[in-house]
């Protein structure tokens, strides 16, 4: 876990207090100190989104959302323009209760919370991980690919 070690430490500044400003607030600080504060967070994140991950990728979570009536909102969170919320209800009901469950089970919390947590995150994550306004079309790479982008977005915050 040496490089999520290394994302966490650039993040948290080395005991360097984060900017406030939730992860709603679309600030790089506000959102990686959400992540931060839940390392399993941005695993889950970090393998949702990754290429190998069991939910295809982007392009796979792009589609769920759309099939679910959230291509808007999606769309925004890749695109240039301010991100559209989403609930946990949202997120549970484009990802399934299973894996929200799952999710929950990681995390320790219950599956609504869990969902709320997604529902904080996704959109800015996306949104940093997208800073062309387009998806990638061979998607975000695998986990390691994934997590040295968000190091990388670290030290440019």
């Amino acid at each position: 876990m040496g490089l999520l070690d290394s994302v966490i430490g650039a993040v948290t500044g080395g005991g360097q207090q984060q900017p406030q400003g939730g992860a709603a607030a679309g600030g790089l600080g506000g959102l990686f100190g959400m992540l931060t504060s839940n390392p399993q967070l941005l695993q889950a994140a970090a393998s949702m989104l990754s290429n190998e991950g069991g939910h295809g990728g982007l392009g796979g979570l792009v589609g769920k959302f759309q099939q679910a009536g959230l291509g808007d909102a999606v769309n925004s969170w890749i695109g240039t323009g301010q991100n559209q919320p989403v609930s946990g209800d949202q997120i549970t009901n484009a990802l399934g209760s299973g894996t929200v469950a799952d999710l929950a089970s990681k995390l320790g919390v219950a599956p609504g919370e869990a969902a709320g947590q997604l529902a904080q995150v996704l959109p800015g994550l996306i949104n940093h991980l997208t800073p062309t306004g387009e998806a990638p079309a061979g998607g975000l790479g695998n986990a390691g690919e994934l997590m040295g982008m968000l190091g990388g977005l670290l030290h440019k915050s």
